[in-house]
């Protein structure tokens, strides 16, 4: 039988925390089948579509954007975490599962009207795309949509991310955390 995205993807139990079954998109990664496989799964429902530039979230949305961007001939923006990015910044907060964080993207990284793709490796409860989101559109961009590998559902991420009015793409799901 032919193997899925999912199959391609190790998870670790009680990592980082005691009851937490940790996605490993390394092993997806590591294999150039899998890892094509998942581009091209990402990047199929925008071919075709006015696109300007695909936004990869730190840090395995880095690996992704890039290569999704690549495939779809336009340029790539990460939007990082606080003290990463050498030039001017603005910068959004957001809350995580375990406490707070500040994203944070160059302020002439887009431009008014230009239309945004935001890939990430994983969607759990959707504050650190929402934060993204937020300096996408701080910055005049508009969200055409944001695709994930994995959708963990049960933290309502995509729940969060549809009521803010996104088209949300993911190659899979796990139940749990």
């Amino acid at each position: 039988m032919a193997k899925t995205v999912q199959d391609y993807i190790r998870t670790i139990a009680d990592f980082p925390h005691e009851g937490i079954m940790f996605r490993d998109v390394t092993t997806l990664f590591a294999d150039a089948r899998g890892f094509r496989m998942a581009i091209d799964q990402l990047l199929h429902p925008y071919a075709g579509l006015p696109i300007d530039k695909v936004v990869g979230l730190e840090a395995r949305g880095f690996i992704l954007g890039g290569a999704v961007a690549h495939q779809l001939s336009v340029g790539f923006v990460p939007i990082r975490k606080k003290g990463k990015l050498p030039g001017p910044t603005i910068a959004e907060e957001y809350t995580l599962e375990y406490g707070e964080a500040v994203m944070e993207v160059h302020d002439d990284a887009l431009q008014a009207g230009e239309r945004v793709l935001v890939v990430d490796d994983l969607l759990a409860t959707g504050g650190t795309c929402e934060a993204g989101i937020k300096l996408i559109e701080r910055l005049g961009a508009e969200v055409v949509a944001c695709a994930f590998v994995i959708d963990l559902p049960d933290l309502g991420g995509r729940a969060k991310l549809e009521a803010l009015g996104m088209d949300v793409h993911a190659l899979c799901a796990f139940d749990g955390t």
